[in-house]
């Protein structure tokens, strides 16, 4: 009898690790979807993802079954499903902090005439998910809800590593060497910079790294629950030369950090 109810343990968890990598292979059609610049085919999304084609026509009929995916009549090609949306309003919903830290990321936009993002991590990025721009300005950075900014290279990134407690952030700075892999000689010292000038600033900046025309600064917050997310402010350089975001914008961006941070009651 005990060797029956081994046997029968032993198919549950192989049975377990199936649902697991169908859930895995699942979520790599989704991410390669929403990459991509247009809707895919059976055999893109085979080709960018590794998974068997066959396999991700399954993977696909259940996921447009679902409402994740869309089909189109026309090309048969896949595109992102409208429960995604739904999914994603759910999970912004949860981020309280975007509603008490608006009113004062949209003064500090009027301010430094320049647009100001909030964002989270997601893998190697920050993942925006609230994006003001100031009305008076004529031209603002096209950064939305969903863009991304790498964290090795953009100030709100930047900001979002110094932040952490060491052993997050060692870790954090050993996931980005072993992403950037030969360009790490370079990136190394500049994230080493970003780490010191916020220690001694309370911010982080990044002139022209992220993008060649953006200048930007960024600094961390906290939320009620100790959650992390990162903001970003910045826009055209020529419009943002340096001296002007550091004479400027950082003592307004500074003010801002202390305004949100007393009236959520986090540090």
């Amino acid at each position: 009898m005990k060797q029956r109810s081994e046997k029968i343990e032993v198919k549950a968890e192989a049975a377990a690790g199936a649902e697991v990598s169908a859930l895995a292979r699942g979520l790599s059609v989704l991410k390669a979807i929403g990459e991509a610049a247009s809707p895919l085919s059976n055999r893109e999304l085979a080709e960018a993802t590794g998974i068997p084609k066959a396999t991700v026509s399954r993977l696909a009929a259940t996921l447009v079954g679902s409402g994740y995916l869309r089909q189109s009549m026309e090309t048969e090609r896949f595109s992102l499903g409208p429960a995604l949306l739904d999914l994603s309003n759910r999970f912004l919903r949860n981020f309280d902090l975007r509603a008490a830290a608006r009113p004062h990321l949209a003064a500090l936009a009027e301010f430094a005439s320049a647009s100001v993002h909030m964002g989270v991590r997601d893998e190697l990025d920050m993942l925006i998910i609230d994006s003001i721009r100031p009305r008076t300005a004529l031209i603002t950075s096209r950064i939305d809800v969903g863009s991304r900014m790498t964290i090795a290279t953009s100030a709100a990134g930047r900001a979002y590593l110094a932040a952490l407690p060491d052993s997050e952030q060692r870790e954090l700075l050993d996931q980005i060497r072993q992403a950037s892999g030969e360009n790490w000689s370079a990136l190394e010292g500049r994230l080493a910079a970003g780490l010191e000038e916020y220690a001694r600033l309370g911010y982080c900046s990044s002139f022209g790294e992220w993008h060649p025309h953006i200048h930007a600064l960024g600094f961390p917050l906290r939320g009620p629950r100790g959650e992390r997310y990162a903001v970003s402010c910045g826009g055209p350089a020529y419009l943002l030369p340096r001296e002007t975001m550091i004479e400027h914008v950082a003592p307004r961006l500074l003010e801002t950090a202390r305004q949100i941070t007393a009236e959520i009651g986090t540090h």
